[in-house]
């Protein structure tokens, strides 16, 4: 259903610096750039594909109550990853990485609350087997 989805973000140079950390061990890469001017932004996806996530340079930020974003995981070891880069890179706790039996008998997942006070997550959701 969604093509892409963008943050507004206070720093850009902070902020993709946390982006690259965190969703490098996913295979997401930056796909684009352009630091040049005050519309700063940069764009994240797959090798060769289109940015699915970006951010863009904003003079400030309005985080809507209860909005999340979760980023799909191939493995467990990808959200352990995760988790371990957010922390860091000036990531903060919002819960580590592990099972959370409440949403699913595989639902894998860490989460995380980055520079801006974004709430993200890093998540599987598939029998161990299929990790």
């Amino acid at each position: 259903m969604l093509h892409h989805l963008s943050f507004g973000v206070t720093d850009i140079q902070r902020s993709s610096v946390f982006y690259d950390a965190v969703l490098a061990p996913l295979g997401y890469i930056r796909v684009w750039e352009d630091l040049e001017d005050d519309d700063a932004a940069v764009g994240y996806g797959i090798q060769g594909g289109g940015d699915k996530f970006a951010i863009k340079l904003c003079k400030y930020v309005a985080i809507g109550q209860g909005f999340h974003l979760a980023f799909s995981a191939k493995n467990q070891a990808e959200v352990e990853a995760f988790y371990t880069a957010a922390m860091a890179n000036g990531g903060k706790d919002n819960g580590p990485a592990g099972l959370r039996p409440d949403y699913g008998g595989h639902y894998y997942a860490a989460f995380v609350i980055d520079p801006d006070g974004y709430r993200i997550e890093a998540v599987i959701n598939t029998p161990p087997q299929q990790n």
